[in-house]
């Protein structure tokens, strides 16, 4: 069975990368275990996929395919991040991906508002800029020669329905359609596209009044309630034998100082120097021999309670509580599994605060977040207790992204519930974006109609454009989303004697864009529509990622 590809998962990644292959027209030999890799007919297979989230299987099944054929292209899902790189370099054919990388930059994009991707392409940068059409008429007439990559028409929702993607560029458009263009930094400067840079937000602190009442309760609340008792009991014991000392000792009579002075160090049992009970009535030696006895205890009990607070395992837990207080503008992100650390760590590069709420206090991500200098809150993010320990009432953004859907989805209702009016956007101030990760693209987007919530991400609509690409031997570059339709920029190898040899641009069957070809002769930025594809060239194309991988078919 020559060409095949052999694929091997059973989670909804592997499912959806299996499903779109098969209606890509490729042949598919599913792989139950590492050991049937030999019977697959490797030789003869054009890709071995490995999507699955055991990163010792798929370690396994990469390996053997490469001994078993150095060509076949290899691709492998690998989320330690050391052996990703290990059999990236010199893997040969095919893709070494991890799904968190692939899938954070869309969460981070929808955190800080962004409305623009950058895009390296044949050596130069380009940039899809999305923004509301500001009046009426064609795209010709409002953006000039950029290249439109997609219309959301304005009311009918952010669902794949309501996008018209790769528009002609005299489609007429109303003020409030979102547009996405695409060019060059240059090329939307020239038509007053601006770009805006990167938010970088600075540490903002509240005000010192605010700090030091925070700060009370902050001991308040990390304490154990029995310290306050015990040093209650201890002081009362102090007072006591103060009192009845400075009354009742004779020969020499006590000031009250004398007397609060002889007593501390009766409790502490460190004397007797200056004063002692020689000579002292019968029941006040025997007073003090039982006021020696409840001092040690009342310290000693004093003591552990103090220790519990310094050294038990809440002291990192209270410490970040304590930190959290104090910050207002960060970025709360809620799960710590490899998706969430590493959209916090793309987070503190660019500058931002960043406070994780993590359920698991053995979270093997601890260290890492450490490291990064984020404070993590050990908690239930489906509690309000939970949230507001992290400041969700100073937080500039949320993510949920757990591993369960329900927690996501239950942890999205209660965030709606307590920012109640910063939600969204109302009266033209912005509310605070909250971004879910739900696993099934068909179950997110039925939870966002539901909802309200506008920023549901698919760990699934999100990768697999970049395995079914890298399986079909497509150049994945980016991939980029408007509404909830997933978009992809990749490069093509023009076959000789291939359908696409000699064709013209304006001739291009599928619903794609090319922004640039590489030939012999030079590289073509902004190709026209009388341009024409020769052999050997390579074309890179943005647009829906099944039209992209329509045109890598037909140019076979």
């Amino acid at each position: 069975m020559p060409g095949h590809i052999i694929v091997h998962g059973d989670d909804a990644l592997t499912l959806r990368v299996t499903e779109e292959l098969a209606s890509a027209g490729a042949r598919i030999i599913t792989l139950s275990a590492p050991g049937d890799l030999a019977d697959a007919d490797v030789g003869q297979a054009a890709a071995v996929v490995c999507a699955g989230s055991d990163d010792a299987v798929n370690l396994e099944i990469a390996l053997l395919a490469r001994t078993l054929d150095p060509h076949v292209r290899v691709v492998a899902n690998l989320s330690n991040a050391v052996l990703r790189d290990a059999v990236a370099s010199g893997n040969g054919p095919g893709a070494v991906l991890d799904v968190a990388e692939l899938a954070a930059p869309s969460v981070v994009e929808a955190c800080l508002g962004r409305t623009t991707h950058s895009i390296p392409v044949a050596g130069n940068e380009f940039v899809v800029s999305g923004a509301h059409a500001p009046s009426a008429g064609t795209l010709r007439e409002l953006y000039g020669d950029l290249a439109p990559v997609a219309v959301l028409r304005a009311g009918s929702g952010s669902g794949a329905e309501s996008v018209v993607p790769c528009p002609g560029r005299d489609l007429p458009v109303e003020p409030g359609d979102w547009v996405a263009m695409i060019g060059t930094v240059d090329d939307l400067a020239a038509q007053g596209v601006e770009i805006a840079p990167d938010r970088r937000r600075t540490r903002s602190r509240r005000p010192l009044p605010l700090r030091a009442l925070g700060a009370v309760r902050a001991f308040r609340d990390d304490v154990n309630p029995n310290l306050f008792r015990a040093l209650g009991v201890s002081l009362t014991l102090l007072a006591f034998a103060t009192i009845l000392l400075r009354f009742t000792y004779h020969r020499p009579g006590m000031s009250l100082v004398d007397a609060l002075y002889f007593s501390t160090e009766t409790i502490a049992t460190v004397g007797y120097g200056d004063f002692s009970f020689v000579g002292q009535p019968t029941w006040l030696r025997l007073f003090a021999i039982g006021l020696m006895f409840a001092g040690v205890t009342t310290t000693a009990v004093l003591m552990a309670f103090v220790a519990d607070l310094l050294l038990s395992r809440r002291i990192g837990a209270s410490a970040a509580r304590r930190r959290v207080r104090d910050m207002a503008g960060h970025i709360l992100v809620v799960g710590l599994g490899s998706f969430g650390i590493r959209v916090a760590t793309d987070l503190r590069a660019l500058g931002h605060e960043v406070v994780v709420v993590e359920r698991n206090d053995d979270n093997r991500f601890l260290e890492v977040a450490a490291e990064l200098d984020i404070p993590v809150i050990i908690g239930d993010a489906t509690l309000r207790r939970t949230l507001a320990d992290a400041g969700i009432d100073r937080a500039y953004a949320v993510a949920v992204l757990t591993h369960d859907d329900m927690v996501n989805i239950e942890t999205g209702i209660i965030l709606r519930e307590v920012l109640g009016r910063r939600w969204s956007r109302s009266g033209g101030r912005a509310g605070v974006p909250v971004v879910l990760r739900v696993y099934d693209q068909s179950l997110g987007a039925a939870v966002a109609h539901r909802f309200g919530f506008e920023n549901v991400r698919s760990t699934v609509e999100l990768a697999a454009p970049w395995f079914i690409g890298a399986a079909l031997g497509l150049q994945v570059i980016s991939t980029f989303s408007v509404g909830r339709y997933s978009f992809m920029v990749g490069g093509l190898f023009v076959r000789r004697g291939s359908v696409l040899d000699g064709m013209l641009l304006a001739d291009l069957p599928t619903r794609t864009r090319i922004i640039a070809i590489i030939r012999r002769s030079g590289t073509v930025l902004h190709p026209r529509r009388d341009d024409r594809l020769a052999a050997e060239d390579t074309a890179y194309l943005v647009g829906p990622y099944h039209e992209l991988l329509d045109t890598l078919q037909r140019s076979r």
